[in-house]
């Protein structure tokens, strides 16, 4: 199996690095980030400035490759480009895994994901790909290699069934705060849709200019629904939920053509 390896925050993570170590003996793994952190970027992409390529060696001395991009930037490259490039004319992986995330994604957060987006990308442009996060907790208990093999136990029971090319499947670990933490249980369930209970500090520039300061924690929402995501993930399970970016209203599309159409 050949793998694109990629994320949002950063070839130098220390999440990407344990689940390109988690990955070893699943294929030839080859690994296409961003130079810096992109996280919160959602699906935006470069049009007016140079994506400089930069060679850089991972843990187990192979070569990856940093773009001074966004996670769908890299994507994009790395399918329109570089892996020809690197691997021959004609060829393509056969999945993106975009990881793993300092930080859950989960319910509307995976709007604004940097990793869904470079997972989504690839789904568009034919190869099916799986996100994968990880819920942080206390932020000096982050057992990395631990989260990333459990995050390997659910790519291996994911990719033993057939992909669509499109496919797009979103998984989160929960909080790994000991080196050997159990296998935690898998639920595929459904994103949760309510918006993030965000809030806004309004703060004075020493200049006495007005700015606001996001104060959220990423986790909290207007409400949650029982077997979705967020719960689920609290509850200390692996989260498993399939995607589509097909943004249209399917049931609401007759309705508007006899609005607008007669």
């Amino acid at each position: 199996m050949k793998i694109l390896l990629t994320n949002d925050d950063g070839i130098e993570a220390p999440g990407i690095r344990a689940l390109h170590r988690a990955l070893e003996g699943l294929g030839d793994v080859t690994t296409i980030a961003p130079y810096t952190v992109q996280s919160a970027t959602s699906h935006g992409v470069t049009f007016h400035e140079p994506l400089m390529v930069h060679r850089t060696t991972m843990d187990d001395g192979s070569v990856g490759h940093a773009i001074d991009g966004r996670p769908a930037d890299c994507v994009k490259v790395a399918l329109r480009s570089l892996w020809a490039e690197l691997h021959g004319e004609g060829t393509r992986p056969d999945i993106t895994i975009s990881g793993m995330n300092s930080g859950a994604n989960v319910g509307i957060n995976v709007i604004y994901s940097g990793t869904v987006a470079a997972a989504v990308e690839s789904a568009f442009l034919g190869v099916p790909a799986i996100a994968v996060s990880l819920h942080l907790g206390d932020r000096d208990r982050i057992f990395y290699d631990r989260a990333a093999e459990i995050a390997r136990k659910a790519i291996d029971l994911i990719i033993a069934h057939p992909l669509d090319p499109h496919a797009v499947i979103n998984v989160n670990v929960p909080r790994t705060e000991v080196a050997d933490a159990p296998m935690p249980p898998i639920k595929v369930c459904a994103m949760n849709t309510a918006a993030a209970a965000d809030d806004y500090e309004k703060r004075a520039s020493p200049g006495g200019q007005i700015y606001y300061w996001a104060a959220g924690n990423g986790m909290a929402f207007m409400h949650t629904h029982p077997e979705t995501d967020v719960e689920f993930l609290s509850d200390h399970c692996v989260t498993v939920t399939p995607l589509e970016f097909d943004l249209t209203d399917h049931p609401r599309l007759q309705t508007w053509r006899e609005r607008l159409e007669g």
